[in-house]
């Protein structure tokens, strides 16, 4: 898991330089075309691009030591902060872009210089492709081959999923906005680019529920993905010291984890608690080696 995370910082530094030369581009250009859509675009991307400062907030927040106040660390708190995000993306990236849209419809303004626009649009789609690649590269390296969907669903990752999220809203955003410039040029008809708009808030505002909904399930507290569970839990079970697990727990920690386990040792009537005491301390030391992201290993001996 905290290969996880280092892979999550790159991907967000890969999509903040992203969005940054995005947004002073689509703000230009939504200033020389009065293009509704352009604008929205522009303030998805400035939206986007505090909320990869956030994310980084989080990350470094998280690696505040424990404490008497905090015994099991501030791990947790990217969940915060990618929920943080989350809302932004539905408020500040959606609900203005349809806002915005509303008003072009109610107010239609004829645009200017949509060649341009789409040329900016078509720059930004490359600079959106290539964060997208970044995050992709290191969900690869997470997903163990799974798909991308299922990865989404599993991941605890929450930083990595947000900026996956992101990149693939802005892509479906810029393609949305091109085609709308595009129709607005050609038939000279402002109110495709206020349908434009309200498209692109309405795809930021799918994506940002979706994320929502996941990134609320770890913020609840979500046990490790099953995958992981498995290994753990045959791992235990194949230690020379336990003959049989008869429960385990697991929970993701921001990127680290949390095993409780409650397991039948060997000889337990037979040895004493000083001599058990060193097989459990065997066996959690041997589980914290094997999965370095175990911070907490728990562990509770059972008798017949």
């Amino acid at each position: 898991m905290s290969h996880g995370s280092e892979g999550s910082t790159k991907a967000i530094f890969y999509a903040l330089g992203a969005n940054a030369g995005i947004a002073v581009a689509k703000f230009a250009a939504a200033f020389w075309t009065g293009s509704g859509s352009m604008l929205a675009e522009a303030i998805h991307s400035t939206a986007d691009c505090t909320n990869q400062l956030l994310l980084l907030l989080g990350m470094k927040e998280a690696k505040r030591p424990e404490s008497a106040d905090h015994p099991l660390g501030h791990h947790r708190v990217t969940y915060f902060w990618s929920m943080v995000v989350a809302l932004l993306l539905f408020f500040v990236g959606g609900a203005f872009s349809v806002y915005e849209g509303v008003e072009r419809f109610l107010h239609p303004q004829p645009m200017q210089y949509g060649l341009l626009a789409m040329g900016v649009l078509g720059v930004a789609v490359v600079l959106e492709g290539i964060s997208l690649w970044g995050a992709l590269r290191e969900i690869r390296k997470e997903s163990g081959g799974k798909p991308f969907l299922r990865w989404f669903r599993e991941t605890r990752q929450s930083e990595l999923m947000v900026v996956a999220g992101e990149d693939i809203a802005a892509l479906a955003g810029l393609a949305l906005a091109f085609v709308a410039v595009g129709a607005a040029e050609l038939t000279g008809n402002p109110l495709w680019d206020a349908l434009g708009s309200v498209a692109v808030g309405l795809v930021l505002m799918v994506v940002a529920v979706a994320v929502m909904t996941e990134v609320k399930k770890l913020i609840v507290g979500e046990s490790v993905a099953p995958e992981l569970r498995a290994e753990i839990e045959a791992f235990v079970a194949a230690q020379p010291e336990v003959e049989r697990v008869l429960n385990i727990i697991t929970l993701a920690w921001g990127d680290k984890m949390v095993i409780a386990v409650k397991a039948l040792m060997r000889d337990m009537d037979s040895i004493g608690g000083a001599a058990m005491v060193v097989a459990i301390n065997a066996v959690e030391a041997r589980m914290q080696e094997r999965f370095p992201s175990a911070r907490w290993v728990f562990f509770e001996p059972d008798s017949r």
